[in-house]
């Protein structure tokens, strides 16, 4: 309801029936011929998962109005795209949206970039591009429109977010086939859940009347419902449904790694070692770092010059960076203790860091850094600023001060200069004395960030409370501890 009574036009996912809720008949209405009790040992290569189903919903309506996490707009490279879909999406995110694709500069086909969802229900626009069809070009548009969704799925994977309202990327300006579309689709998006399905909780397809046929159509391939639809629908598969992610698969475009990079298949393994090591050192990129060890000893020395020193970092950076966008990380995501929530009354992003999520003692810490780099790469571009709970947190959640060096030390200086505030929330005196120590002997520049905020009437004073998620134990905590919010709570000199 709106402030005057009147009924939202947006529609909360969780209010929607699921794929599974759908299924009533016993035998699929688009596929009449029956199947013999014979073949049910025959299993399909999308097996019968009722975990997957109870994360899908197909529902007919305007992506812009799914009250979700994240929904997916579908354009142009320059992100101007006239089609329903971006017009609906533009008309009710309001005027801030179009002025923050200016920032992006675009987006490429197959691509997918973030902004925020502004007078949206959803709280985030996931920004695609793709391909345009032609019969002849039907391999890279197949591959193109694969990109869309996985590197959608994947934004929402690291962004750990719990839903996403999919439109039909494949728009008719574009003239891609919709059934072709909707099987690349599908199985994609089955592909990822499979894989990484811990991380999203709703994936909703939201299309028109005309598309909706096609879905009914084709979701019982990918998502069937009962051990005896999905024997039904197998006879239906197309030959080609891709790799174990869903991706288009060309044989002859496949290549064959030589078991030694560089050296001649018909070289003779009589040449003995000599002749394996005469090749290596000999090309560029051995040669581009050049002594590593030459210029660590004259850091040590203090012979680098300041330059030299940040040029270093740069590359120490890089490499984290690279091996982060490369690493599965899809277990740390899933602890959902770092995400990106709304921006405080400064306008500025807000990162929330959950303590309580951080099981120290049971992850790879350097997994966990990996990711907190990966997230934050394109965060700290502009200003930005950290909302650590410390609720409820105990031993096995004490991030180590040797690690929290370590993070400081590896990150780039961006992540330090546009870092503007962290608000240090429900501290104890032990973690106020430790934060003490480690901002005063350890680290520089971070003391006079921190604000320590006893209670979330205080943090609002900071940022609205429609502008943070907050985890459901915290609101209780605080609410047992300091009593409910009221919005008449005078301002905080603190913050």
């Amino acid at each position: 309801m709106d402030p005057l009574g009147a009924p939202s036009q947006f529609v909360d996912v969780d209010s929607l029936p699921g794929w599974s809720d759908a299924y009533e008949a016993k035998q699929l209405d688009c596929h009449q011929s029956p199947v013999e009790k014979a073949q049910v040992d025959v299993r399909s290569p999308f097996p019968y998962r009722k975990d997957i189903n109870e994360k899908i919903i197909l529902w007919k309506g305007d992506v812009a109005l799914l009250n979700c996490t994240a929904i997916v707009n579908t354009s142009n490279e320059t992100l101007t795209d006239k089609n329903p879909v971006s017009e609906s999406i533009f008309m009710h995110a309001g005027p801030d949206l179009k002025d923050e694709l200016q920032k992006l500069k675009g987006c490429r086909t197959g691509e997918a970039k973030l902004t925020k969802g502004f007078n949206l229900a959803a709280r985030f626009i996931i920004h695609t591009v793709g391909p345009k069809y032609k019969s002849r070009y039907r391999t890279a548009a197949e591959s193109s429109l694969y990109s869309c969704y996985r590197n959608v799925l994947q934004l929402a994977k690291e962004q750990a977010m719990c839903s996403v309202g999919f439109c039909v990327i494949n728009t008719l300006k574009r003239c891609y086939p919709l059934e072709d579309a909707t099987h690349i689709a599908l199985r994609t998006v089955r592909r990822f859940l499979e894989v990484h399905g811990e991380t999203l909780e709703k994936v909703v397809f939201a299309v028109s009347e005309l598309e909706e046929a096609a879905y009914q159509k084709l979701l019982p391939l990918y998502f069937p419902r009962s051990l005896e639809e999905e024997v039904q629908s197998l006879p239906y598969l197309p030959a080609d449904i891709g790799n174990a992610e869903g991706e288009p698969v060309v044989p002859e475009r496949q290549i064959r790694i030589t078991e030694k990079p560089g050296v001649p298949d018909d070289a003779s393994d009589e040449e003995g070692l000599e002749a394996d090591l005469s090749f290596i050192g000999s090309h560029a990129f051995a040669r581009m770092e050049g002594d590593v060890d030459k210029q660590r000893r004259l850091i040590l020395q203090g012979q680098l010059s300041e330059a030299a020193l940040q040029k270093q970092h740069q590359r120490n950076y890089n490499r984290w960076l690279c091996q982060a966008r490369a690493e599965d990380l899809s277990d740390i995501a899933s602890l959902k203790a770092l995400y990106q929530t709304g921006v405080d009354n400064c306008g500025r992003t807000v990162m929330v860091v959950v303590g309580r999520n951080i099981p120290v003692t049971l992850i790879d810490m350097e997994k966990a850094l990996l990711y907190f780099i990966h997230v934050m790469d394109h965060i700290a571009v502009k200003e930005y600023v950290l909302v650590y709970f410390h609720t409820l947190t105990n031993d096995y959640n004490q991030l180590d001060s040797n690690f929290l060096k370590k993070l400081y030390d590896v990150v780039d200086a961006k992540y330090k200069r546009n870092l503007k505030a962290l608000y240090f929330v429900h501290p104890t005196f032990r973690s106020k004395v430790s934060a003490w120590f480690f901002t005063t002997f350890t680290v520089s520049g971070l003391k006079d960030k921190i604000h320590y905020v006893e209670s979330l009437q205080q943090l609002f004073t900071a940022i609205p409370p429609e502008q943070i998620d907050l985890p459901p134990f915290v609101l209780e905590y605080d609410a047992r501890e300091n009593g409910p919010y009221y919005s008449s709570y005078p301002p905080s000199p603190d913050l």
